[in-house]
């Protein structure tokens, strides 16, 4: 189901979102960010053990989540949260942050099955852009080769970088 950009933006504000990260300071820069998006429902985890239990308890409809943190990092849990049949919600949409936007670490994000990443600091467009991504053009899960999560974007015919993947 595609929807517009314009209803996504309408959807967005009544968005449950999960923010993991261990910096208290990022977690309530990007809770004031989808604050000023008009999201209220926001909880929040200081590492993937805690994000577990949380999407278990009241799964979110999205996760903003920190790649670098003690214990369960991000690449880790989105593999738990990426097994069908083991994961009771491994369809949920997975917005990696990471202070390193170097290319091998965007395309292990990808390979992994989040639907997109940003760089940190994140701008609040920026955050908005990929919101109404998720929901505007949403992607069916596809299983294949070990591989649980949205479908890969076609490349633009432009020859430019599909959506997400960017800086």
């Amino acid at each position: 189901m595609s929807i517009s950009n314009k209803n996504a933006e309408a959807l967005i504000q009544h968005l449950k979102v999960l923010v993991v990260d261990d910096s208290a300071f990022a977690r309530k820069i990007t809770r004031a960010l989808l604050n000023n998006l008009g999201i209220k429902a926001i909880t929040e985890a200081s590492d993937g053990i805690a994000a577990l239990e949380v999407i278990r308890q009241a799964p979110p409809d999205v996760i903003i989540l920190d790649w670098e943190m003690p214990l369960l990092n991000g690449p880790e849990l989105v593999r738990i949260v990426r097994s069908p049949g083991v994961f009771p919600a491994p369809d949920v949409p997975i917005i990696m942050l990471s202070s390193h936007g170097d290319k091998r670490r965007v395309l292990e994000a990808l390979t992994l099955g989040v639907n997109e990443f940003l760089c940190k600091p994140v701008s609040a467009k920026a955050l908005l852009d990929r919101l109404v991504s998720i929901l505007a053009k949403a992607r069916e899960s596809v299983q294949l080769d070990g591989y649980y999560g949205p479908a890969l974007r076609a490349p633009k015919l432009d020859g430019s970088k599909p959506t997400g993947l960017s800086k």
